[in-house]
């Protein structure tokens, strides 16, 4: 009895300190909570270089200024900080720190908004001060340029002037007022809606350095001092900076130490005047005599390139080893490094340093890991880094980056009519300007033979991405008073900045007059990027003799060569080169068919829907290019075989389903199915070149054509096949596709 209560005692006292230490927990901040003082919080933009409605987003917590980390940052959650900033929402957000690393805390992590929260009190998020994330992870916001009507502004937004937000040259010689870009002139930068100079005392070349970068010029020049001091004289200036001391490497002036001029200050700038800069354009942007000799041939091989991009100046960076093309690992990736890209390739500083495969995964090897410049380097191969290792990283951080390019008004010169939205249109151009300061006048572009690479110069000269399509018919966009054609016969590359670089006729010649056929086109941000696995060829090839007997349906879908028509069937046989595709969609979007499911074509032979009539071509080729060999693969079903880890399938053909290819997955054409092969029964025996195109004809939008093809060397004894050197057609320099194309062929089957 007494052991009864004595534990009933003991149970008691227990959950009595269970209870008492229960309730003096303090509970987990969730969603975020509020400040513990219960003062409401404080929200500002910081960093440079940005205008004044982005930047780095801090938060006013528990009287210290802290950061937000960018895991699982999405645009719902710059929406509720932009409404805190007073701003009517957000139209982006930025990662890694773009706006510069903070100091002190970060307050908030895995912050997870839905977009109408009043406050980013009511979004979820690991709660105040639980982070595991380094300044370098400091997330921004970039907020639409209108203010919420009657917002009081008690939080502190940094809108005070002292930042340099546009800057720009103003020409004042005569050879400087020529077509753009400018590249010598008086440089101002933007001041209440007006333009303001900078005093040049104590001015170096190094601020120009910086200058020239932020406009897209790679370098800068001496000008003629004496000519803008007398001219400076003939205009009332307006002086906004002084003291302006830059080391250089710095990607925008207000990065630069400099002072302001306070006030109404009167004897400004004494003894000194305008800072006058020149600058010297890349070889795309160089004019006239410039332009002759950036083109001249050069000696020097490149080894350094940018792919994957929609415009000028932006792609995932590459860098050329052992006449292999490779990518760089984004491990410490920062702005200085991009820069230092940037300006070997001709463009000016960088703005953005992009990270995590931004611009779509490169294939082959990662040369360059924890590249550290200091930002003077005229080559990236001079900064320090770290070479790669097995382990050390994937194809899933390849370094990317957007740099600054000269504005040359090209997107000016071209529009879009009646489209549903920004992005698509009927094309109009420019044709020139117009009389007596009359408008503009405009003109239609002939559709017929317009496609994919036309389309693709139009969306990147206006600055809308890649080419979603390009349409020869636009009768549904009727909706301008433009109805003159002039222009027709227009081809190009898909490399052109602009409509006007691309071949057409000199007087226009359309069949097709009507409005209805003229061109139009959809861009898009974001585009595929197919690309064959090279080594699975190589270890595939084989011959095999096929029985005619067995041929009849590969024959109904011209799979064989045209001999095979003459053939006694179904006796004898076809040589078959055989083997297997797996075709890797490396890019941003989704590949799916042209055609939508209505028009798909179902073959009854082999039981299936053809969605592409050509999805790749097979051809063997002589050493000097001659096709002896041709095959070619219709889709008949395009479906996610296998992705990357983290991806889910979301194509597959049973049952008619969506065909396409999704974004880190490839589909596999295994080397014993139908029409998986090159007919070569009637090739002699010799060295060859086995080449496979994907998309040939363009069909289907891309952000990159040139990686394409696939080339093999092949040896043919009349009996067996050896297949080696696979590699994909932009893999190698321009002295590794030399020796391929001189290869003098195997003298036996061994083959190193």
């Amino acid at each position: 009895m007494g052991v009864t209560r004595g534990c009933q005692e003991l149970l008691s006292l227990l959950c009595g300190i269970w209870l008492w230490v229960s309730v003096a927990e303090p509970s987990p901040p969730t969603p975020t909570g509020q400040s513990r003082e219960g003062a409401p919080l404080q929200f500002r933009l910081a960093g440079y270089p940005r205008k004044h409605n982005e930047g780095r987003i801090e938060v006013f917590y528990n009287q210290e200024w802290g950061t937000i980390c960018d895991d699982d940052f999405t645009l719902a959650n710059a929406h509720v900080l932009c409404r805190h900033l007073g701003f009517v929402a957000a139209t982006g957000w930025t990662h890694s720190a773009k706006y510069g690393k903070g100091s002190g805390r970060i307050w908030l992590d895995n912050l997870n908004c839905g977009g109408s929260e009043k406050s980013v009190v009511d979004c979820r998020s690991r709660g105040w001060g639980n982070s595991d994330c380094s300044h370098e992870e400091d997330a921004g916001v970039i907020c639409k340029d209108e203010r919420i009507a009657g917002f009081v502004d008690s939080n502190v937004i940094e809108t005070e002037q002292n930042q340099v937000e546009e800057l720009r040259l103003r020409p004042v010689v005569s050879h400087a007022k020529r077509p753009l870009p400018v590249t010598e002139g008086i440089v101002e930068v933007r001041y209440k809606n007006s333009w303001a100079q900078i005093c040049d005392e104590n001015w170096s070349s190094w601020n120009s350095h910086v200058v020239c970068g932020m406009l897209g010029f790679p370098a800068e020049k001496k000008v003629n001092q004496n000519f803008y001091r007398l001219s400076a004289h003939r205009h009332p200036l307006n002086y906004r900076l002084h003291s302006v001391s830059c080391l250089g490497h710095e990607a925008h002036l207000s990065l630069c130490s400099f002072e302001f001029y306070r006030g109404n200050a009167t004897g400004v700038c004494k003894g000194g005047m305008p800072a006058v800069v020149g600058c010297v354009p890349g070889p795309l942007f160089a004019t006239g005599s410039a332009q002759k000799k950036k083109r001249r041939p050069q000696q020097v091989q490149k080894r350094l390139r940018l792919k994957g991009g929609a415009r000028p100046g932006e792609g995932r960076v590459e860098v050329l080893r052992n006449n292999e093309w490779g990518t760089v690992c984004d491990d410490r990736w920062n702005l200085v490094s991009a820069g230092v890209v940037c300006r070997e390739l001709g463009f000016g500083s960088a703005k953005e340093a992009l990270t995590g495969a931004r611009m779509g995964q490169g294939m082959g090897p990662i040369h360059m890991n924890e590249v550290q410049c200091a930002g003077s380097e005229k080559s990236l191969w001079s900064c320090p880094h770290k070479n790669i290792t097995k382990e050390g990283c994937k194809h899933s951080e390849d370094a990317g980056v957007r740099c600054n390019i000269p504005s040359m008004g090209y997107e000016n010169t071209v529009r879009l009519s009646g489209g549903r939205s920004p992005f698509e249109g009927r094309v109009e151009v420019a044709l020139g300007a117009g009389s007596n300061g009359t408008q503009q006048p405009w003109g239609l572009v002939c559709g017929q033979g317009w496609g994919i690479l036309e389309a693709a110069v139009v969306c990147r000269q206006l600055g809308l991405g890649f080419a979603s399509q390009g349409l020869q018919e636009t009768w549904y966009w009727d909706a301008s008073n433009v109805t003159e054609m002039v222009l027709s016969g227009v081809k190009c590359t898909g490399q052109e900045m602009t409509l006007s670089h691309c071949r057409h006729h000199d007087t226009v010649t359309c069949q097709k007059t009507g409005t209805r056929f003229a061109a139009g086109v959809i861009c898009s941000e974001t585009a595929s990027d197919l690309l064959l696995h090279a080594p699975l060829v190589q270890e595939t090839a084989y011959i095999e003799d096929r029985p005619l007997h067995m041929l009849y349906c590969a024959a109904e879908e011209n799979c064989l060569s045209s001999s095979a028509r003459q053939a006694n069937w179904p006796y004898g046989h076809r040589r078959l080169l055989r083997f297997s595709s797996q075709i890797h969609n490396n890019g941003r979007a989704d590949f799916r068919p042209k055609a939508g499911r209505h028009s798909w074509v179902w073959h009854e032979c082999h039981g299936h829907y053809h969605s592409m009539d050509i999805f790749t071509h097979y051809d063997l080729l002589t050493p000097n290019g001659t096709k002896v060999a041709e095959g070619h693969k219709a889709s008949f079903c395009l479906e996610d075989t296998e992705c990357q880890e983290d991806v889910g399938k979301r194509y597959e053909c049973a049952n008619f389903g969506e065909q396409g290819i999704t974004v880190g997955c490839w589909d596999l054409y295994r080397h014993d199915i139908d029409c998986q092969w090159i007919d070569i029964t009637d090739v002699r025996p010799g060295n060859y070149i086995l080449q496979v195109v994907i998309n040939p004809r363009y069909e289907v939008a891309e952000s990159d054509f040139t990686n394409n093809a696939m080339k093999c060397n092949c040896k043919y004894d009349g009996h067996r096949i050896w297949v080696h050197n696979c590699h994909i057609g932009d893999a190698l320099s321009e002295e590794g596709n030399r020796r391929f194309e001189q290869y003098p062929g195997q003298l036996n089957n061994q083959v190193v």
